[in-house]
């Protein structure tokens, strides 16, 4: 990681900007300490394949108690 300080970088920050959205990490300092830092852009992600889940889904058996009366019965159950 780069490190650069701010009257630097105000200087060149287009250029700095192009080198990390190229996957450059660069550290920007003040007086030695560091105050900003450039970072790659993280990747996209990848669209839902809302199909799949309603496939996924379409398989299972409704329930016939709900979420909230199952946890009640466990919690008041147990030993917990």
């Amino acid at each position: 990681m780069e490190r650069i300080n701010l009257a630097d970088a105000k200087a060149h920050l287009s250029e700095l900007v192009t080198r990390a959205s190229n996957g450059e990490e660069i550290e920007i300092v003040r007086r030695g300490k560091t105050v900003a830092r450039l970072l790659p852009p993280e990747p996209a992600l990848e669209p839902f394949d809302w199909d799949a889940l309603r496939r996924a889904t379409q398989a299972m058996t409704p329930q016939e108690e709900s979420a909230g009366d199952f946890i009640r019965r466990m919690r008041d159950s147990g030993p917990y």
